[in-house]
Formats: structure tokens, C-alpha cells, sequence
């Protein structure tokens, strides 16, 4: 009876699952955990995910996009945009991120993809 009584003066949720609780061996990792020396990569393809776009990670030569410091021609001030390298040369317009007011873009991109020149004028 003394037995009985603890048992049920225990929480609900205590009594829900009365099994082993489920271990894993020392040095062996569980399904669900990624390894220690697992690359980022390797979890999002473990988990399915989306590969994250990090900023600084693309910033080398040659590469498709990057961000860029400009100087609004309006305002003055400064901002960090996306350019677009993948379709070579190009001009268009963006707003500032600032004033909104809208900048004019030059890109001179070379047969490699690299940037070389990038100049912003006022479109009025």
C-alpha cells in the first residue's frame, strides 16, 4: 500500500512512460546530434535545410554577388548594398536606404566576373 500511495502522489507526467529511458553509448553519437567535426554543410544536409547566405563568405574575387560600400551622391551617407555580378556590366537605379532618393548604378564588370569598377550618380 505504501507503495501505491508514492505512485500516485507522483506527477501525472512522471507516470506517462515507466520504460528505460533510451541511452546511447559513450563515444557514439545519436542520430538527431551533429558531430563535433561536422561542417555546416554536412548538417544542413543531415537536418535538410537551406544553406544560410553569409555576407563575408562570398566576398572573394570572381564571385557572382557581394556587398559594397557606397556614399549616397543625395545625403552623403554611407550603406552597404548587393551587387550583382552575374550578368556582367550593367547600369540601374536603387533607392538609398537613407533618403530614398534614387542612385544610379554603374557596373563594369570583366570577362572573369570580377568587379572593376562601380560608380553611383545622382538621376535627376
Amino acid at each position: 500500500m505504501v507503495a501505491q500511495t508514492a505512485r500516485s502522489l507522483a506527477p501525472r507526467h512522471a507516470r506517462l512512460y515507466s520504460g528505460p529511458m533510451p541511452r546511447t553509448r559513450a563515444g557514439q553519437d545519436s542520430p538527431q546530434a551533429p558531430r563535433r567535426d561536422e561542417d555546416a554543410a554536412g548538417i544542413d544536409a543531415r537536418y535538410g535545410l537551406e544553406p544560410v547566405f553569409e555576407p563575408d563568405a562570398g566576398n572573394s574575387e570572381g564571385g557572382q554577388s557581394r556587398f559594397q560600400d557606397i556614399h549616397c551622391p543625395y545625403c552623403g551617407e554611407p550603406f552597404q548594398t548587393l551587387v550583382d555580378l552575374s550578368a556582367g556590366s550593367a547600369e540601374y537605379i536603387e533607392d538609398c536606404q537613407v533618403c530614398c532618393r534614387p542612385i544610379q548604378f554603374h557596373l563594369d564588370v570583366d570577362h572573369q566576373g570580377r568587379l572593376q569598377r562601380l560608380s553611383v550618380a545622382r538621376s535627376d
